[in-house]
């Protein structure tokens, strides 16, 4: 590579070179810099893109750390808040790469692996494709569990027969 950006951070090192993409074969990122001009893709675009990809996903159950979902939970019960497609989801955007982090809890019964893969491969082809960007790692932390029984726990004892 004839470049490379290190985000600090995290320490994850995001290629910036011009002929990656096409040593690789995967994304087209010539199309985002040429002799007309640049374009530039924001960090907030890439994580939207991944956020409602790996939600497609059979399996998934929702995006986010626990803090993450009990902050997103309050701002759904504010009138007018949006809810963000982006919780759960890091991204660092270099120029003609990128990298994304997930956070994911999982239903009861999926199979773990084969639900990141197919979230990895839908992720990837997603931002690939709407982007330009070649992506070069999808990491995915599964912090949770989701039990269906357990939303019947979280009833308030008031409404319990006793």
């Amino acid at each position: 590579m004839t470049g490379t950006s290190t985000e600090k951070s995290t320490g994850k090192t995001v290629a910036t070179a011009p002929d990656t993409a096409s040593r690789n074969g995967s994304a087209n990122t010539g199309d985002l810099v040429t002799d007309q001009g640049t374009t530039s893709i924001a960090d907030i675009v890439v994580q939207k893109i991944a956020g409602l990809a790996a939600r497609e996903v059979r399996g998934v159950h929702a995006l986010g750390g626990g803090a993450a979902r009990a902050f997103g939970a309050i701002r759904d019960r504010i009138p007018g808040a949006s809810a963000s497609v982006g919780q759960g989801v890091s991204v660092e955007v270099g120029e003609k790469q990128a990298a994304v982090d997930l956070e994911l809890v999982v239903e009861y019964g999926v199979a773990i692996a084969e639900m990141a893969k197919a979230v990895r491969r839908n992720v990837i082809t997603a931002i690939e494709q709407m982007t330009g960007l070649e992506v070069v790692e999808v990491n995915i932390n599964v912090n949770d569990v989701y039990i269906p029984e357990d939303d019947d726990e979280t009833e308030p004892a008031a409404n319990r027969v006793q």
